[in-house]
């Protein structure tokens, strides 16, 4: 059983959070029609190996060597790069009017300075077309291919936008030009519930971690439902207030200590059996730095205008469900072991161990070998 867990805590360092990959962001903006921008915000080193949200990062896909090399070229050469393939790319880009496809253009890149190629670098392309006369609605797809992307339409004279989130390429609703239509709050639901899960499973291996180290502690329920309560009210909290914009702390600092939570707690299930009172306030604390880490997905992927406390709550539900599976799933694989005298020794400490281990390495790579 102790190989067992130790090969699943193994399994999930396949994947550290310096290389997720998160959806696309596209922008279609068309508040100075007819003229058309399409901004594209992405790991652009994934796109142009081929890399789809299908992996959880770009270690996990066979292009990965591909995707490396490309990593490590200086925006100058990535520019260049990206030039010399761009017409394949904007092929495979799919934005209509009326079922008419509009032609693409590139109007220009941004790539930022990113000397540390073990961090993935987000990217941003420009497109440029015009909206045929009369067109009542447009329609965006992204490459099967590449998995998912997040779909914001701009109109003339919306303060709103509209905002889509495209699972494994599917095209988006018509989208009334003339008028916003918003996503239904059924749609909004079920969307953001999916990426508020995914986001732990399969890709939160940073918070799977946290999750299990927070079981691990006690087999009795008691221990295990003060710390989930304390880190789902604190992760909640802070997902609220980051995504309002009533604070803000920087990944620099947020992730190394993300990191260090997941240490802390699995060393203090090596040194104590026990539930202390003040590891509750501490796994509150821990709760707070989680939640940040979350709203930074959002913060990045956007919220709906007219929905953005549907969208947020949904989300949250999400991840509580990917909580949730996580302790299940550890739940029914430690249950034979769990009443025996030699389940701390031989599940408990070995896995805590490798918990530790992990997060110990992720803190000394998001403080020392991370930029800001």
């Amino acid at each position: 059983m102790r190989v067992l867990v130790t090969l699943l805590l193994l399994s999930c360092i396949a994947g550290t959070p310096a290389h997720e990959l998160r959806p696309p962001v596209i922008t279609v903006d068309l508040s100075a029609a007819p003229a058309v921008t399409i901004t594209i915000k992405a790991n652009l080193e994934a796109l142009l190996a081929g890399i789809g949200t299908r992996h959880k990062n770009t270690d996990d896909a066979p292009q990965a060597a591909q995707y490396r090399a490309l990593r490590a070229l200086s925006p100058t050469q990535l520019a260049a790069e990206t030039r010399r393939r761009i017409d394949g790319l904007l092929q495979e880009l799919r934005l209509s009017f009326d079922d008419r496809p509009a032609r693409l253009q590139l109007r220009e890149l941004r790539i930022p300075e990113a000397p540390d190629t073990t961090v993935a670098r987000t990217s941003e392309l420009a497109l440029e077309t015009t909206i045929p006369p009369g067109s009542q609605q447009l329609r965006w797809a992204w490459p099967r291919r590449l998995g998912d992307n997040v779909l914001r339409v701009r109109l003339p004279g919306e303060q709103k936008l509209y905002t889509a989130w495209l699972r494994d390429g599917r095209p988006s609703d018509p989208v009334d030009i003339a008028g916003l239509v918003e996503p239904s709050a059924a749609q909004v639901f079920r969307n953001y519930v999916v990426l508020g899960f995914t986001h732990i499973v399969p890709k939160g291996v940073d918070h799977i971690l946290f999750v299990l180290g927070l079981f691990l502690l006690s087999t009795h329920w008691r221990p295990l439902l003060y710390q989930v309560t304390a880190f789902t009210l604190a992760h909640t909290l802070t997902l609220g207030l980051s995504v309002y914009g009533l604070i803000a702390l920087s990944p620099a600092i947020v992730e190394p200590l993300i990191a260090a939570s997941i240490a802390f707690v699995a060393i203090e299930n090596i040194l104590s059996p026990q539930l202390k009172p003040w590891r509750v306030a501490l796994v509150f604390g821990f709760g707070l730095l989680h939640g940040m880490g979350f709203a930074g997905v959002l913060t990045e992927l956007g919220l709906p205008d007219s929905q953005y406390l549907t969208a947020l709550l949904s989300f949250n539900l999400g991840v509580e469900l990917g909580q949730l599976a996580i302790i299940a799933s550890a739940g029914l694989l430690v249950l034979p072991w769990s009443r025996r005298d030699s389940y701390r020794r031989l599940i408990v400490v070995p896995a805590s161990l490798v918990i530790a281990a992990i997060g110990l390495y992720w803190t000394w790579e998001r403080v020392f070998l991370t930029t800001a």
